[in-house]
C-alpha cells in the first residue's frame, strides 16, 4: 500500500465539511418544527464551529486582506437573487400596491442610513466616510436571505401585501444603496467642494446611474423576451425549458449596464420584473425561476458557510459596543424607520409591524463592504467588518428563527 494512500487532502476535507454543514442545517430544524427550516444562521454557526474544531480547515481568505473573491461570489449571488425576486411578482397593478414599497425605499432606507451613520460616529468613533459607508452597507434588506418573507414563485397568484412589499423592497433597495456607497468613497477621498459633490454624486451617482440601470433592465428584458418567445415562431427557445440562455441574458444585461456606468443591481431587478410581463402565462417563467433559485441557493450556502469560517477572525476585536450597535440596528433602527416610513399607509398595524421588523441583512452587505474595500483604503475597515459580520449573524438568527411565526400571524389579515 502506498505511504500516502490515506493522506487526507485538506481540500477534500473542506468539501466534506461544507456538504455535512448544509445537510445538517437544512435537516436539524425539521426535528423540532414543521415550518421551513431556518438554515441560514445554522450554516454560519456550523461554519464557525468547523473553523474552530477542524484542524487546518481550508477557508476563503480573510475578506479584510483579500476582498476580491468575496466580492465576486457575493456579487453573482445577489445578481441571480435580484433577477429571481423580480420574476416572483405576478402582477404589478394596481399601482397603489407599490405605495408601501416606495415609502420603505424613499423614507425608511434613508432614515436607516442616517441613523446607522450617527451611531457609527457616536458609538464606534468611526470617521464620517466610514460611518456613511456603514450606513449604506447595512441599510438594504437582503434579497438572498429574505425568501421566507417574499411572495411565492411565478404563477401562484396570491400575493399578500406584506410579502409583496418585502419582496419589492428587497429587489430594489440593493441598487438604491449604491449611491450612498459612492458617497462614502467620495468622503474618504476628501477634498471635494460642494459643487464637485453635486456633480459627482447627485448628477452621476444618483440620477445618471439609477436611470441607466432602470433603462438597461427594461431594454434587456424586451430583447431577451423577443429572443425567448418570438423568433423563430415555429421553435421558440422558451419551449426548450432551458434556463441557461435566460441566465446568460441576465449576465449580459448586468455586465453591459456596468460598462455603461449604470447600476447593474437595479438593471437585473427591473429585468426580472419586465421579463415576467412577456408571455405571462408561459410555463417557462416558473422553470426559469426554479432554475435560478437553485443556483442562488447553492451559492448562498457556500458563502454562508465560508462566512462562518472567518467569523472567528472577524470577531477577534469584538466588544460590547459592537453588540449594542448591532442590537440597536436590528431591534430599534430598522423597525422604527420602517414604521415611520409606513405612517399613513392603509396597511393594518400588524402588517406594518412585520414589514418594519423583517429586514434581514446578509449577502448584499458582504458585497458592498468588499466593493468599497477594493476601491479605497478605509481607516476603520477592520471595525466595519466586525460590525457587519455581527449584524449578519444576529439578523439571520433573530429573523430566521421567528419569521415562520410572524408570517403565520398575517395569514388571515
Amino acid at each position: 500500500m502506498p505511504e500516502d494512500f490515506f493522506a487526507f487532502s485538506s481540500y477534500h476535507i473542506a468539501l466534506a465539511v461544507i456538504g455535512a454543514i448544509v445537510i445538517l442545517a437544512q435537516w436539524l430544524p425539521r426535528l423540532v418544527s414543521d415550518r421551513e427550516p431556518a438554515s441560514a444562521p445554522l450554516m454560519i454557526l456550523f461554519g464557525a464551529g468547523a473553523a474552530l474544531l477542524v484542524p487546518n480547515l481550508p477557508t476563503l481568505p480573510d475578506p479584510r486582506e483579500a476582498p476580491r473573491i468575496w466580492e465576486l461570489v457575493s456579487e453573482l449571488t445577489v445578481i441571480i437573487a435580484l433577477f429571481g425576486t423580480g420574476m416572483r411578482i405576478d402582477a404589478l397593478r394596481p399601482w397603489r400596491r407599490w405605495t408601501p414599497t416606495f415609502r420603505m425605499l424613499g423614507i425608511a432606507m434613508p432614515l436607516t442610513i442616517l441613523a446607522v451613520a450617527l451611531l457609527g460616529i457616536g458609538l464606534e468613533g468611526l470617521t464620517v466616510a466610514g460611518a456613511i459607508l456603514l450606513g449604506a452597507v447595512l441599510a438594504p434588506t437582503d434579497p438572498v436571505l429574505a425568501a421566507d418573507v417574499q411572495v411565492g414563485p411565478p404563477q401562484e397568484g396570491v400575493e399578500h401585501p406584506v410579502r409583496f412589499t418585502l419582496t419589492t423592497e428587497a429587489g430594489l433597495n440593493d441598487g438604491l444603496a449604491f449611491p450612498f456607497v459612492y458617497l462614502g468613497l467620495l468622503a474618504a477621498a476628501g477634498g471635494l467642494t460642494a459643487g464637485e459633490l453635486l456633480i459627482d454624486w447627485v448628477l452621476l451617482d444618483v440620477i445618471y446611474r439609477i436611470a441607466v440601470g432602470a433603462a438597461m433592465g427594461w431594454a434587456g428584458a424586451r430583447v431577451l423576451g423577443y429572443v425567448l418567445f418570438s423568433v423563430p415562431k415555429s421553435a421558440v427557445l422558451a419551449d426548450t425549458g432551458s434556463g441557461v440562455v435566460a441566465l446568460a441574458g441576465v449576465l449580459l444585461c448586468y455586465g453591459s449596464t456596468e460598462l455603461a456606468e449604470g447600476y447593474g443591481f437595479i438593471a437585473v431587478a427591473v429585468m426580472g420584473l419586465t421579463l415576467r410581463r412577456v408571455e405571462q402565462d408561459h410555463h417557462f417563467h416558473r422553470r426559469l425561476h426554479d432554475f435560478s433559485e437553485s443556483i442562488e441557493h447553492a451559492l448562498t450556502a457556500v458563502l454562508l458557510v465560508a462566512l462562518g469560517t472567518v467569523l472567528p477572525l472577524l470577531f477577534a476585536d469584538l466588544n460590547w459596543v459592537h453588540v449594542v450597535f448591532a442590537l440597536l440596528l436590528i431591534l430599534v433602527v430598522r423597525p422604527v424607520s420602517g414604521w415611520l416610513g409606513l405612517l399613513g399607509s392603509p396597511m393594518p398595524w400588524r402588517d406594518r409591524a412585520v414589514v418594519s421588523v423583517y429586514g434581514v441583512r446578509g449577502i448584499g452587505s458582504i458585497y458592498y463592504l468588499c466593493y468599497a474595500g477594493s476601491h479605497m483604503e478605509f481607516t476603520n475597515e477592520s471595525q466595519l467588518w466586525t460590525l457587519v459580520g455581527l449584524v449578519i449573524l444576529l439578523s439571520t438568527i433573530l429573523h430566521g428563527f421567528s419569521v415562520g411565526w410572524a408570517m403565520e400571524r398575517i395569514k388571515d389579515d
